[in-house]
């Protein structure tokens, strides 16, 4: 399922249809890619974003499927050759077809105003931290060392997903060491298989290649 913008309450930035994305730092999905999510999925981002409308914030989508094209891209960008201890266990950085989002089932996803201004939650999206353990990384949702409003405003989010999750009788993983990462479980991602780009219509493909 595509999504767009629902009467304001949704701003979709592909973060790697940019160049500029924070991590890789070069484009990864083609430039006119499309956010596409499973219907369970996108029914509660939906919802979530309904609920943060009423409450003076609007969500702002980051990422959602990412083909196994668009994963082994990544792990070829001149970033990742140059830290290739990223991709020692245990990884940072996922390999090709593992996880979520190759299934279309994760949501990466902040929250901001409604004339655009991002509330802060501590660290931008895809900050990626060498020690992945709370004390060290400022993403973990458990890192003890942020003040309150931070912490308030990651509730803010974390309660209006799992708020709609629940409402919709649908199983919600939170990421632990990422808190812009909502998911539906391994045990419904798993039964499915990744989704290369060569299998979808091309409306739905995000990259270029056919790896």
């Amino acid at each position: 399922m595509a999504l767009a913008s629902e009467h304001s309450a949704i701003r979709i930035e592909l973060a790697y249809a940019q160049n500029d994305n924070l991590l890789f730092q070069e484009r990864i999905y083609r430039e006119n890619a499309s956010l596409w999510l499973h219907k369970s999925l996108a029914g509660i981002v939906i919802k979530a974003a309904k609920t943060l409308k009423e409450h003076g914030y609007r969500l702002i989508l980051y990422d959602g499927l990412r083909t196994i094209e668009a994963q082994r891209k990544m792990l070829q960008t001149e970033i990742v050759r140059h830290n290739p201890h990223w991709l020692e266990e245990p990884r940072l950085l996922s390999p090709p077809g593992a996880g979520a989002h190759p299934r279309g089932m994760a949501i990466d996803c902040s929250l901001e105003t409604p004339d655009g201004i991002l509330v802060d939650m501590g660290t931008p999206f895809d900050f990626l931290s060498e020690n992945a353990e709370p004390e060290h990384n400022p993403a973990h949702r458990d890192h003890p060392y942020h003040p309150d409003q931070i912490i308030k405003n990651r509730s803010i989010l974390n309660d209006a997903m799992t708020s709609a999750a629940s409402e919709l009788k649908t199983e919600l993983v939170l990421l632990p060491q990422e808190w812009w990462d909502f998911r539906l479980p391994s045990h419904i991602y798993e039964a499915y298989e990744p989704l290369h780009d060569r299998d979808l219509p091309p409306p739905v493909q995000m990259t270029n290649q056919d790896l």
